[in-house]
């Protein structure tokens, strides 16, 4: 901010037509901004979105001290080419480094709702009895990061970076088909969790709720999801899956990229599309089985944490997002597991049971919603529709018989568990996780809902934590019960079901 103000006083200066008033300001001004850049490279390091800056700084600097050793003919001329180049040269280059600033800013993350602190703490978690099939790991077996926010006591010094891994953020970057340093900025964004604080001894122990990112996403992108969770009182552990991540960093500096995506291709029918997909979700639903193994161990000690007897073990949760969503529905067969929550995501290994018999909460965007409305109502895509997405007749005929099992899924598990089916209003995907905060154009683009994030995240996190208290917890469950006035954007269509 200094920075940007102080570049911005250096293109006023050259308004001023006094030259030895001029002369003055302009070395005083350039001579404050050059200390603004060393305080900055010092304190905060280097941001690519602020080169303009950093050589307009100098420049300016240098300039102002020439001016002193040159003939004043010499200043004259050198002044009106300045007077001409250097204004549209630093107006265009303020421009865009204010358009750099506001499509990649240093954002803010939503804070945690809750009374209690927040602690985070990573595990690496190794399977002995699975091999790894998307690709090399150091033991050739099953490999997981697996991070876990928890309540914590007050914690001391700054709270731990939002993506700590570092060297994962061009990988991320790539992911999105952008230039490997266009996220280095999100170095710089904080979390609200302190890494390594002792468990907050405000209860004995804490329920457990799994989470499960979406394809080719990341454990990071659910950060404030898991710390209002955790600021509720429950203990959150987010799964990073292997190779099905953008990337994932394992403590002997290996980086994994995502390799699933060599399941999928256009070339390939619907039906081997959705075989590959349950073979996918297989794994990922014994990442969940032995990720909840671990934390056994955990409880008992067997693996050294603070978390040792803290971990409710007979309250279990879990959720995810778009795939990760589905594999919570998929683990939730799992017995030791209470209740999940599906956040827009299809089902997947339909054919092998029948419909969960345990609470269930299906939260959707309005587009995958209108998608399932359009499969109840047996609507037809026309010509035109078939065009604009890309899909043969035949692949949306085959797709379609598959959404009416997963809608009888949905139907069975709602009549036997209960729990609820809903959507929100103006969300898109990607409003369900915290990729939504990286950019305003997002939502310019349509990628995101026409829902501010900061909204779309409060729901979200409204209703998880509802629905949680209420099965774990038995308290709550006040928004479960139908529409409420100060969440109008919340539509339960759990009576179409």
């Amino acid at each position: 901010m200094l920075l940007f103000f102080s570049s911005a006083c250096l293109l006023a200066l050259l308004f001023i037509f006094n030259q030895r008033i001029r002369r003055s300001t302009l070395l005083l001004t350039s001579g404050a901004g050059s200390i603004f850049l060393a305080i900055h490279f010092l304190v905060e390091g280097y941001r690519v979105q602020l080169l303009f800056l950093y050589g307009f700084t100098l420049l300016m600097l240098m300039l102002s001290l020439i001016d002193g050793f040159i003939t004043q003919k010499a200043v004259r001329t050198a002044s009106r080419i300045r007077r001409v180049l250097g204004r549209l040269f630093i107006v265009i280059g303020l421009i865009a480094t204010a358009c750099f600033l506001y499509v990649f800013p240093v954002f803010d993350l939503p804070a945690p709702t809750g009374e209690l602190k927040v602690g985070t703490k990573v595990f690496h978690f190794v399977d002995p009895n699975r091999e790894e099939t998307f690709g090399k790991s150091a033991t050739g077996k099953r490999e997981l990061m697996v991070q876990v926010w928890y309540p914590a006591q007050a914690g001391t010094g700054k709270y731990a970076p939002f993506i700590p891994d570092t060297r994962i953020l061009p990988y991320m970057a790539a992911n999105y088909g952008l230039p490997g340093f266009t996220f280095q900025h999100l170095k710089y964004v904080s979390s609200h969790a302190y890494s390594g604080a002792e468990v907050s001894s405000a209860q004995t122990s804490y329920p457990l709720i799994l989470a499960n990112p979406g394809f080719s996403s990341s454990r990071f992108l659910h950060t404030s999801q898991a710390e209002n969770l955790a600021s509720h009182g429950y203990i959150v552990a987010v799964i990073d899956h292997t190779y099905n991540t953008f990337a994932t960093e394992f403590p002997d500096g290996q980086i994994t990229t995502s390799t699933t995506n060599d399941l999928f291709s256009p070339d390939h029918d619907f039906q081997t599309e959705s075989g590959n997909r349950d073979k996918l979700g297989k794994v990922l639903t014994d990442d969940v089985a032995f990720a909840l193994d671990q934390f056994e161990l955990i409880q008992s000690g067997h693996i050294p944490s603070q978390l040792k007897g803290r971990i409710d073990l007979g309250h279990v949760g879990v959720f995810g997002h778009s795939i990760g969503g589905a594999t919570a529905y998929d683990a939730s067969y799992d017995p030791r597991i209470a209740v999940g929550i599906d956040i827009d995501g299809g089902l997947y290994r339909l054919r092998d049971r029948e419909g969960l018999r345990k609470p269930f909460l299906f939260m959707n965007s309005e587009s995958v919603f209108e998608r399932l409305k359009m499969v109840m109502d047996n609507r037809v895509y026309t010509d035109a529709e078939l065009n604009r997405i890309g899909n043969t007749r035949e692949w949306v005929d085959q797709e379609t018989e598959y959404k009416k099992l997963e809608l009888e899924r949905m139907r069975e598990t709602v009549a036997a568990g209960g729990g609820q089916v809903l959507y929100i209003d103006n969300t898109e995907h990607v409003n369900f996780a915290d990729v939504q905060f990286i950019s305003p154009i997002f939502k310019m683009l349509g990628i995101t809902g026409k829902i501010a994030p900061e909204r779309a995240n409060s729901v979200i996190n409204a209703y998880m934590l509802d629905f949680f208290d209420m099965y774990l917890k038995n308290q709550g469950g006040i928004l479960m019960k139908g529409p409420d006035s100060r969440f109008p954007e919340v539509k339960f269509v759990t009576s179409l079901f």
